[in-house]
């Protein structure tokens, strides 16, 4: 049978750009976890908090993320249908596309052109890029399962159609916008009806891009490294059609105890309740394919990242539901909690993932083994230990915030005044800006162990034994 020639260059290219931002993304994160303690890191009105903090997020989520999750899905659509990517060209064009728009991106968020929408900043001009952008990714992918040669479509196939569809139909509404300037826009929507389109946007962008392409990855490359298959294809096609369906409702959860109808709040606290099932089928599933495996926890480097990776998700997937009840959304929201929280998932669940799914590519794509498998290691523990400490510190730190702010005298009068509450939260966003640098080690020794791999450079003997 002739092996088909699968285009790894394309792949190569994805993933040195997703480092690349992802390690951007870790640096502006750190430097503006300690503007916040160090007004005098603020340099300037184009380096300043504000400017910075959309760059970090966009970067993450669009730059290491989905740039790691294009060079991913064409990885795992080549193997999974046992065909060549269906066009070489479309995939070079948004190659190049995907780094224009993250430069565009940064430059007008630093000049400070916004639609101040949370994930969704960019101006309207970079948006009809974006949608370019996506439409060429969508149907090469589609196109490659339309040709596959393997009729099994296996569940990472199906993760991966319901990111590329989802996010379509998100980013196309929620980018309604009438156009006043080059650089200006005004969301199509008014309102409460805005505040429920972007968090229905939002909301589900998590759902879209940080929830199906992760568990995609996850599906694919926890059997790969483990040399097992996974546990139940059916249970990760119920949880996929499960989360597909519910998480749709969930966004008006960012929105309680606001002036949108109670019976949307209500709606979207029931279904973020029931997003715990389908969430928790892939974290059970994940456990149940180590049966008898749990010995390559010590000696698979690969698997600690995907089996930790899937721990933070079930973790992330109880306290996320567990936020969507009125009452302890009332306590915790606007505090420091929230960040502690996305931090979980973003650091925890998908970093972790993308980590691990990149160590697997590295041998197959630059044709030697990793470099130092020791150095490996003890980026696993650098992150872990630093997300751990980012998140905790936040999370105290939120119950400390909601306490001051909910404290009140016999009188009815607020104990606290709000600078008060600030300043109590000087400690814990020390103690962030330390887990940041911790994370931010780990990431450095990532990108050099991956890059000494690209070289074709030995491994130093004392390294080889770690």
């Amino acid at each position: 049978m002739e092996k088909p020639a699968y285009n790894y260059e394309i792949v190569r290219h994805f993933v040195h750009w997703s480092i690349l931002w992802g390690l951007v993304t870790v640096l502006v994160g750190v430097l503006i976890s300690f503007q916040l303690v160090m007004p005098q890191l603020n340099f300037g009105e184009y380096l300043s908090y504000g400017r910075l903090r959309p760059i970090h997020t966009n970067a993450g989520i669009f730059g290491f993320a989905i740039g790691g999750f294009f060079a991913l899905f064409y990885y795992m659509v080549q193997r999974l249908c046992r065909v060549p990517l269906w066009s070489n060209g479309l995939a070079r064009f948004q190659l190049w596309l995907f780094n224009i728009v993250i430069v565009l991106s940064a430059v007008t968020l630093l000049l400070g052109f916004s639609q101040s929408k949370e994930y969704h900043e960019m101006e309207w001009p970079i948006d009809l890029l974006i949608v370019v952008l996506w439409v060429a990714f969508t149907i090469n992918i589609l196109m490659t399962i339309f040709k596959r040669k393997e009729e099994q479509m296996y569940i990472s196939l199906w993760f991966m159609m319901g990111a590329l569809i989802g996010v379509a139909v998100l980013f196309v509404v929620n980018s309604a916008a009438v156009p006043v300037s080059l650089f200006k826009s005004y969301s199509a929507f008014a309102g409460t009806n805005d505040a429920n389109v972007q968090w229905w946007y939002g909301h589900n962008a998590v759902a879209m891009v940080l929830t199906l392409p992760p568990l995609a990855v996850f599906y694919y490359f926890l059997p790969k490294s483990t040399g097992v298959p996974i546990f139940s294809h059916r249970l990760g096609m119920i949880a996929f059609w499960s989360l597909v369906f519910m998480y749709l409702w969930t966004g008006a959860h960012h929105l309680l105890w606001t002036p949108i109808p109670d019976w949307i709040q209500t709606l979207a606290m029931a279904f973020s309740i029931m997003l715990i099932a389908p969430s928790w089928g892939s974290v059970i599933n994940g456990y149940l394919s180590m049966n008898g495996q749990w010995h390559q926890m010590r000696e698979n480097y690969l698997v600690k990242f995907f089996i930790l990776a899937i721990t933070f998700y079930g973790l992330q997937t109880l306290q996320g539901p567990l936020q969507a009840v009125r009452t302890f959304s009332g306590f915790i929201h606007y505090t420091e909690w929230v960040p502690g929280h996305v931090h979980m998932g973003t650091m925890g669940w998908i970093s972790l993932v993308l980590f691990g799914a990149f160590y697997y590519l590295a041998p197959r794509l630059y044709g030697r083994e990793l470099y130092s498998v020791g150095l490996a290691n003890l980026h696993f523990w650098l992150v872990l230990v630093g997300q751990l400490i980012y998140s905790a510190s936040l999370w105290i730190a939120g119950v400390v915030q909601g306490s001051m702010w909910h404290s009140l005298n016999d009188d009815g009068s607020l104990t606290y005044t709000f600078m008060e509450s600030v300043l109590a939260m000087y400690p814990y966003w020390w103690v962030r800006g330390l887990g940041g640098v911790v994370y931010l080690l780990g990431v450095g020794i990532f990108v050099y162990n991956i890059a000494m791999t690209a070289r074709g450079a030995q491994t130093p003997p004392a390294a080889a034994r770690a």
